[in-house]
């Protein structure tokens, strides 16, 4: 490749570059930086702008995870009647090395709750870790509309409440859901319980 064409392609590419930042909602947006709002699937998010949305909601890139709470909740997500695993290393930067109290490992659904201290932590805190956008109308990028919404549930039960605020405990199980509650048929019961691994 000449040099006028590396040139070139680099000026590309810093063009691409800026305009993407542009993109990407800000704090005083109201929506934390790098929030996903596009469709599933979805990814980890857990690179650039993870420590803003960290420092935004008042967690925090630890060195290491926090040894004074260590509880487990089990998440599932399904869009349309389809079933979306909830990726690795959410709220883990492998390269920059931290990670926050909030996080997974891999893509069991299973969120990990290990903190330095001993807070309470919500259901909202974790999808803002993940940088997903999630309100009692919006998931991703589908929002409520016609006969389809948002739903959640809590051991089966349905949630009527906002679902941000809903307290990672021990053993939880959760879904959330988007589509009609026709679209869920197809999947059978809601489930009520989730068996985690010896020693969670």
């Amino acid at each position: 490749m000449t040099g006028k064409r590396l040139a070139l392609l680099a000026v590309v590419v810093a063009v691409f570059a800026v305009a993407a930042d542009a993109a990407v909602p800000s704090i005083g947006s109201g929506v934390l930086p790098g929030t996903m709002i596009g469709k599933a699937p979805w990814g980890a998010n857990d690179g650039r702008y993870l420590k803003q949305r960290l420092r935004a909601i008042g967690l925090h890139p630890l060195p290491a995870e926090g040894t004074k709470l260590h509880t487990h909740s089990h998440l599932y997500v399904v869009v349309n009647g389809r079933i979306y695993p909830i990726p690795a290393l959410i709220g883990i930067n492998v390269q920059q090395r931290f990670v926050a109290e909030l996080h997974t490992h891999d893509i069991s659904g299973i969120i990990h709750v290990e903190s330095p201290t001993v807070r309470t932590f919500t259901l909202g805190e974790f999808f803002d870790v993940w940088g997903l956008r999630f309100t009692s109308r919006c998931l991703g990028g589908y929002c409520a509309s016609g006969k389809k919404q948002v739903m959640v549930w809590v051991h089966g039960k349905r949630v009527t409440s906002d679902p941000r605020k809903i307290v990672l405990q021990p053993h939880l199980s959760i879904v959330v859901a988007y589509g009609t509650p026709a679209s869920l048929k197809p999947l059978g019961p809601i489930p009520a319980t989730y068996t985690f691994p010896p020693g969670y």
